[in-house]
C-alpha cells in the first residue's frame, strides 16, 4: 500500500513538471505580424534607395591601357513623404495617398556627377525635380506590405514631362515598378500564417538584374528574433538573410552565353536586412535591406613569372532604407 506522504510527493512532483512545461512554452512569445490601417491616418516616412555598379582593374594592365580604367555608376534617392490612408476594405487593404515633401537625387557615370539635386537647397529651386515637391499619387497596400496597385500617378508624372536629364530622372521615379519598390519592398507573412512565435521564419523571392552578369533571384528568409515592450507599445524585431535560389541557375542556363561567361568568375555576396514593426499601431518603424555582390576574375593566361597578373573586379550594391519620422 502506498503511503499518503509518497502520494503527496508524487503529486507535487507532477505539478512542478507541468509548471515547468508551461513556463518553457511561455518563453516563446507569439504575435501577429501585419500592417494596420486607419482611414485619414497620416504618417511621415523617409526612404533611401541606392543602386551602384562598379568595375576595377588591378595589375600591370591597369597602368598600360586607358580602356582598362575602372569607375562607378551610381543612382540614389532620398524621399520624405506623407502617407495618408484614404480608405480600408474588409480584408485590410488600404488606399493611400502619397505626397512628396522633400527629395534628394544624385546620379554619377564613371565617377562623374551627372545630376545632384536637393530640394532643400535654394539654388536647386529651378531644377525640374523641384516640381515634384507637393505632388501626390495613390497606391493600394496590402496588410503584408505589398503594393498591389498603382492607382493614380498621371498628375505627378505630367509635372516633369520634358527632355532634360532631370525630367527623365524624375519620370523614372513614377514607373509602376519604382513605386512598388519604394513603398512595398518588405514581405510580411500572409493572413492565416502571420501568427508567429519568436524564432519562427517565413520567406519570399526577390530578383535583381545585374546587366551582363545576368538576373539573380534570392530567397529572403525573415526570422522573428524578438518582441520588445516600449512604453505601451509592442515592437517586433525581424532579421532577414538571403540565399540564391535554384531559379537563378535555371535562368542562367537559359541564357547559355551568360552562364559560360559567369563560370569564369568567383562570386561573393551578402544580402541581409532588418525590420522593426510596431505591432500596437501596425506601422513600420524601420526597414533595411542591403545587397553587396562582387565578381572577380584573374587573367587565366598570366605567366607564372608575372608578378602582377591582371585582375578585374565587378561589384553591385542595392540599398533600401525606410524610416518612420513622424
Amino acid at each position: 500500500m502506498v503511503s499518503s506522504k509518497r502520494i503527496r510527493f508524487l503529486a507535487d512532483l507532477v505539478g512542478a513538471l507541468v509548471c515547468l512545461l508551461f513556463l518553457a512554452a511561455g518563453c516563446a512569445q507569439t504575435a501577429t505580424l501585419t500592417l494596420k490601417f486607419t482611414p485619414q491616418d497620416l504618417t511621415t516616412y523617409k526612404v533611401v534607395t541606392l543602386t551602384q555598379r562598379g568595375i576595377e582593374f588591378e595589375g600591370s594592365v591597369s597602368e598600360k591601357e586607358d580602356a582598362f580604367k575602372g569607375g562607378r555608376n551610381q543612382e540614389g534617392t532620398e524621399m520624405t513623404f506623407t502617407q495618408q490612408i484614404q480608405s480600408v476594405d474588409d480584408k485590410g487593404n488600404a488606399v493611400a495617398k502619397i505626397t512628396i515633401e522633400a527629395l534628394k537625387y544624385h546620379s554619377t557615370v564613371k565617377d562623374r556627377a551627372v545630376l545632384d539635386f536637393d530640394s532643400l537647397k535654394q539654388e536647386d529651386r529651378r531644377n525640374p525635380l523641384a516640381r515634384l515637391i507637393g505632388q501626390s499619387y495613390t497606391i493600394k497596400i496590402a496588410p503584408t506590405g505589398e503594393v498591389t496597385e498603382v492607382i493614380d500617378v498621371e498628375k505627378a508624372r505630367d509635372a516633369v514631362k520634358g527632355d532634360y536629364i532631370a525630367d527623365i530622372a524624375a519620370s523614372k521615379l513614377f514607373s509602376p515598378d519604382a513605386i512598388k519598390e519604394r513603398h512595398g519592398l518588405m514581405a510580411l507573412p500572409v493572413s492565416g500564417k502571420n501568427r508567429l512565435r519568436t524564432g519562427d521564419s517565413w520567406s519570399s523571392i526577390k530578383s535583381f538584374s545585374f546587366g551582363i552578369m545576368g538576373i539573380k533571384s534570392y530567397e529572403r528568409i525573415y526570422t522573428l528574433k524578438g518582441l520588445e515592450a516600449d512604453n505601451d507599445r509592442q515592437i517586433a524585431v525581424v532579421e532577414m538573410d538571403a540565399i540564391p535560389t535554384a531559379e537563378t541557375a535555371q535562368r542562367l542556363h537559359e541564357q547559355q552565353a551568360a552562364y559560360e561567361f559567369l563560370k569564369m568568375f568567383d562570386n561573393t555576396e551578402t544580402y541581409a536586412g532588418q525590420l522593426i514593426l510596431d505591432l500596437t499601431t501596425g506601422k513600420v518603424e524601420k526597414c533595411l535591406e542591403k545587397l553587396l555582390s562582387e565578381w572577380v576574375i584573374v587573367d587565366p593566361w598570366a605567366d607564372q613569372d608575372d608578378k602582377e597578373p591582371a585582375v578585374m573586379r565587378m561589384s553591385a550594391t542595392r540599398l533600401y532604407r525606410l524610416e518612420k519620422i513622424d
